[in-house]
């Protein structure tokens, strides 16, 4: 098929949406199709056979889009409307596959052009104001519930991201229209030997410490001051921890916070670092942390987590406890007490790495390209492509 894709973020920059867009191209390449992506000016050019990136201007002189909504996102998504309507004038396609806000006008023309749509639906958008503290207005939040039900009833088939998101469709009625899509995929990985996986240890833990590893970004939701106090608790253990990613300025504001806490010697940064370098730190890591405080959707990161084989801890919230329990990881309440409580016996008891085993058994069975590719599929077919979904070994 020839694909019609709208992804209104920077593509591609390592964070939560933009992968979860190059896996969603990887696989519709690997399936056959052909796939026009319209995204912002920004990012890298990360791409695949019969995948075409086409960018809108750099008429606003933006440099940067921040995690959530913003304003810069409406002059950006205006030029992405006109460009999409550009397309569809020229070019004649089977589907248009929308992610996030771009689904609204994504499935206006989509009936315009009478030309099928899929929603990816990385999360809620009246959710998404009120989550990262864009708006307490009632009406603008209502306004984008509307927005929301009319892209649930005009697309063909919902793509969601985690089980809640998958009830929230299912309340709205539109259930049958849903697809689970984990984003359980990792990037490719060159592999690091024994040797020097073990010297780059060497540069954050002494042989005879333990290294707990966060991967992420700072924002507040992620609680990474809450695992910083968890550490404070544990700054008299053989343990490190290493926190990696996010800019030079949030980086340095945790460096702050560390300082404070009396950790600075416990606790190493590394600053953003490119996604496929992430599984290098996971293997070198003793432990796994995901302190997250509030939201509803899955962390991205906890999918690999899982098949890492190595002990996870995180907080006993819905935006974990939908996807794990505590025969997999240690769910601990979002204190700093409990965090640093999981986080010991995660690292020094035989249970860690029992539940890291049934977690990794668990992950190679269900969490697979194959299975990733069945997926996406069938939300091609409850779009009404049957015959074309093209699904592939």
């Amino acid at each position: 098929m020839n694909i019609l894709m709208l992804a209104p973020e920077p593509y591609f920059q390592p964070r939560g949406t933009p992968i979860s867009v190059f896996f969603r191209l990887k696989a519709l390449s690997a399936m056959g199709h052909h796939v026009d992506l319209i995204t912002y000016h920004l990012g890298e050019d990360k791409g695949f056979p019969n995948v075409r990136i086409l960018r809108i201007p750099d008429l606003f002189r933006i440099r940067g889009i921040r995690i959530g909504p913003s304003w810069a996102k409406i002059p950006l998504d205006s030029l992405m409307l006109v460009k999409t309507v550009g397309r569809l004038l020229r070019k004649r396609y089977d589907l248009i596959f929308s992610h996030e806000e771009a689904a609204f006008f994504g499935t206006a023309l989509g009936r315009l052009w009478r030309v099928p749509h899929i929603y990816d639906m990385h999360s809620s958008l009246p959710q998404q104001l009120e989550n990262f503290e864009f708006t307490r207005s009632r009406f603008w939040i209502r306004v984008f519930h509307g927005i929301e039900n009319f892209i649930l009833k005009h697309s063909g088939s919902v793509i969601v991201i985690c089980p809640d998101l998958l009830r929230q469709v299912e309340e709205a009625g539109r259930g049958e229209k849903a697809v689970l899509l984990e984003n359980f995929l990792e990037f490719d990985y060159p592999g690091t030997s024994p040797d020097d996986l073990q010297k780059k240890r060497g540069e954050y833990a002494s042989p005879t410490e333990k290294i707990i590893l966060y991967a992420g970004n700072f924002q507040s939701y992620q609680g990474i001051p809450l695992l910083l106090e968890a550490a404070a608790r544990m700054k008299d253990e053989p343990v490190r921890f290493l926190l990696v990613g996010d800019t030079p300025e949030a980086v340095a504001s945790m460096q702050e916070k560390a300082q404070e806490l009396g950790i600075a010697d416990r606790v190493c940064f590394t600053g953003q670092v490119p996604p496929e370098r992430v599984p290098e730190f996971v293997a070198m890591a003793d432990a796994l942390v995901s302190p997250r405080l509030s939201g509803t959707n899955t962390p991205l990161k906890i999918y690999s987590f899982l098949k890492s084989g190595k002990p996870l801890v995180a907080t006993d919230l819905w935006t974990h406890s939908q996807v794990l329990d505590q025969g997999m990881a240690f769910l601990v309440p979002p204190d700093a007490e409990s965090l640093a409580g999981g986080l010991r016996q995660a690292l020094f008891t035989p249970e860690g790495g029992a539940r890291a085993q049934r977690a990794a058994e668990m992950a190679a069975r269900e969490y697979t390209f194959s299975r990733y590719q069945e997926k996406l599929g069938l939300a091609l077919q409850k779009a009404g492509l049957e015959g074309k979904a093209g699904v592939r070994e």
